[in-house]
């Protein structure tokens, strides 16, 4: 017996001497990616730029899973998502659909020379058609559908066609054209919704008021729709004009992706003259004059990146950063404020980029699009 134990304890040890055994990698190695995180305020790399256009090209031809957010008018208008939405049917939902295509658009527009740019217009090509975008111009048309992702959705679509609108690029502006069905609609659509907006919609989430002000508005001017532009301006005043001492305390909640409080004030740096802003933020948020921001100027950390809703977070760190860049710009350079706003979203940024290439669908079917907006900024 005891020379069988010797025996096997030397080949055990002479397994271990070939075939050493390895400890598991820690989880933060396992989650980084292969390519460098970005910094905020430099241009992306060539490996990066790839990674980034991957995510998106992996995703907006993927069907399932998806969360439709259809209303059913009857039994016959339950289809499949790719049926329902030809152009947009990938990435989880609808409006992540299209702010991938977005992403994609800004990447080829900002790095044309990069090898991957023929892939990114093979694959927008296959989505982008006439056909496609009449069919969804045709599915919001239906009265079912007339609150179908307003406004997060109308918002990105309006950033998509902001995008191409001008672009000297053959491709392009066949893609614009085939866009402005669902465009003209969407804007009719906003022109119709807000007045009968009697309150703001103030959440960290999709229906955010500030939010789709702030991004509808980016289109009306990038366009040149003068009526849209002043309809957002006018219901932003009426909305916000007034607001004083936010209550940073109670933000962030646990599946936030947007901070109501900065998007409201990123929004209003749009409306108002810089002297008037100033003096409409020092009532905003008094405290932030002491250095006291509260949560707002704090980043996040997401406790499960497989959670479809807490992994929301990583994207408040996101938005946050672009949020507190924007108002740091609009303050007076000598204004104590700026440096603190700028080291918090600097801050931001780079958490959020963290969790970008997770390896978890729940967030890198839209994640890669808010750091893209950010690094683009």
């Amino acid at each position: 017996m005891i020379r069988a134990a010797i025996f096997l304890l030397a080949i055990f040890c002479l397994v271990c001497m070939t075939h050493p055994i390895r400890s598991e990698e820690p989880d933060d190695a396992k989650e980084q990616p292969a390519v460098a995180l970005p910094k905020f305020g430099q241009s992306l790399t060539v490996a990066q730029v790839d990674a980034f256009a991957q995510l998106a090209l992996k995703n907006i031809h993927r069907e399932y899973p998806n969360k439709t957010g259809d209303v059913l008018a009857g039994p016959e208008a339950v289809k499949s998502p790719k049926a329902l939405h030809p152009a947009f049917y990938g990435c989880f939902d609808w409006h992540s659909s299209v702010h991938g295509h977005w992403m994609l658009v800004k990447l080829l527009k900002d790095y044309p020379q990069h090898p991957v740019c023929d892939s990114i217009r093979e694959n927008l090509a296959i989505n982008l058609t006439k056909e496609n975008l009449d069919a969804e111009q045709a599915y919001f048309s239906a009265d079912e559908h007339k609150s179908f992702e307003r406004t997060y959705g109308w918002a990105w679509y309006l950033k998509l066609v902001a995008e191409l609108d001008g672009w000297d690029d053959d491709q392009a502006r066949q893609w614009r054209v085939d866009l402005k069905p669902l465009e003209d609609l969407l804007v009719k659509r906003t022109l119709d919704y807000l007045p009968k907006l009697s309150y703001p919609i103030r959440t960290g989430v999709h229906a955010d008021s500030g939010f789709g002000l702030a991004f509808i508005l980016d289109y009306a001017r990038a366009v040149g729709n003068q009526a849209l532009e002043q309809a957002i301006v006018d219901r932003a005043r009426f909305f916000y004009l007034n607001d004083s001492d936010y209550p940073t305390l109670y933000e962030p909640s646990g599946q936030d992706f947007f901070s109501s409080c900065l998007n409201e004030a990123d929004l209003m740096r749009r409306v108002l003259s810089r002297e008037d802003f100033v003096q409409w933020f020092d009532a905003y948020l008094p405290n932030l004059r002491d250095g006291d921001g509260g949560n707002l100027l704090i980043p996040v950390e997401v406790s499960d990146v497989t959670d479809g809703y807490i992994v929301h977070l990583a994207g408040l760190d996101l938005s946050r950063a672009w949020c507190l860049q924007g108002i740091a710009a609009s303050l007076p350079e000598d204004d104590a404020r700026v440096a603190l706003l700028k080291e918090s979203a600097i801050a931001h940024a780079d958490k959020g980029f963290s969790y970008v290439f997770s390896g978890a669908y729940e967030g890198e079917h839209w994640l890669a699009t808010f750091a893209v907006y950010l690094l683009s900024r």
